[in-house]
């Protein structure tokens, strides 16, 4: 574990989101960094396939909504 310096604006965005997302502002954080370093490795894939496959990879059953 250790501390990262970010700028006073992002830290504001950061605590913002977290509000929203029910996160803590470092899990708020870490979710940015992890999206943000799979899509740069990832470039041809959208927000929401790194998503499905993030979500693939857990073995949870998770709930899906049907949409009509």
């Amino acid at each position: 574990m250790g501390i990262v310096k970010i700028d006073d604006a992002l830290h504001e965005d950061v605590r913002r989101a977290s509000a929203v997302m029910c996160r803590s502002i470092n899990a708020q954080a870490e979710f940015w960094m992890k999206i943000g370093m799979l899509a740069e490795t990832n470039p041809t894939l959208t927000f929401h396939e790194i998503i499905k496959t993030q979500l693939a990879a857990v073995p949870a059953d998770l709930p899906r909504l049907s949409v009509a």
